[in-house]
């Protein structure tokens, strides 16, 4: 693969995925049928507001599903990726392997 080109697979990879928060969510969400908010704040150390922000851009591109309720009279929030959001981390993850793949084990020298 030519330098262009690896610029380019760099370029294609889904910044609503590429975000380190929302990939680490995603990670641990398509381990899980279901995940309460509770589990995902104490696994990311993310805050509450940090993670329902990241939350919030998930479920609006379409990767998650966010299912509130009760539990008693305690709040339930609970996530599940979709399939759209399935879909989004294979394709992430393919590019990001091809690109790694193509990276040499050792700097190259340049001359200009």
């Amino acid at each position: 693969m030519s330098a262009p080109s690896r610029i380019g697979e760099v370029m294609a990879l889904d910044r609503l995925v590429h975000e380190p928060a929302r990939l680490l969510i995603l990670a641990v969400l398509a381990n899980a049928k279901e995940v309460e908010f509770g589990f995902l704040e104490q696994v990311s150390g993310l805050s509450k507001g940090n993670l329902s922000s990241h939350m919030s851009k998930l479920e609006a591109g379409g990767l998650i599903e966010v299912k509130k309720s009760f539990r008693g009279k305690r709040p339930l929030t609970e996530l599940r990726i979709t399939t759209a959001g399935r879909k989004a981390l294979a394709d992430y993850r393919q590019r990001l392997a091809a690109v790694m793949q193509e990276l040499p084990d050792t700097p190259a020298t340049r001359k200009s």
